[in-house]
């Protein structure tokens, strides 16, 4: 029996993440000056033109090279484990697609500009969180969807046991 990719839904959600990561990251910059921010709903988020030469909270910073060689080799493997390892669990090739989209976003902005676009300015529970993008967002949500689908899986298979 074959098993199923959903490669359809898989590329439809790599496509559109990746159009919405990159267009949004163009109005900024040609829009916005880095440092300019505006309101959206106070007291929780707001848009401000930021430029990130390292990775989450500018650890790292200027290191491209690690960058470049560090996410293609991600890339690699993702694409590997969606075909190894994501048969016929939709979700879990969801999930890789997500992340392949965060991981595509922010590495075609390191090879295009040097750095990477961000504007997402949020506080949480009174804390002002790093600011950051679409990719990111998308790499986040990725990674809490596959440790949901790793956990979730996982506490089936000892209820078969």
């Amino acid at each position: 029996m074959k098993r199923p990719y959903y490669i359809g839904l898989s590329l439809f959600i790599l496509i559109v993440m990746l159009i919405a990561d990159q267009l949004s990251k163009w109005v900024i910059a040609t829009q916005m000056t880095i440092g300019e921010s505006f309101t959206v709903i106070p007291n929780f988020l707001s848009i401000t033109s930021h430029r990130n030469d390292g990775a989450a909270w500018g650890i790292l910073s200027g290191q491209m090279i690690f960058f470049y060689l560090i996410t293609i080799v991600i890339i690699i493997a993702l694409i590997v484990f969606y075909f190894k390892e994501a048969k016929d669990h939709m979700m879990m090739q969801v999930a890789i697609s997500l992340l392949l989209a965060g991981a595509l976003g922010n590495f075609i902005d390191r090879v295009m500009n040097g750095e990477v676009v961000d504007f997402v300015d949020t506080i949480l529970f009174g804390y002002d969180f790093p600011i950051f993008n679409i990719a990111d967002a998308s790499l986040t949500i990725g990674v809490g969807l596959l440790v949901i689908i790793l956990l979730t899986d996982k506490t089936k298979e000892k209820k078969k046991v």
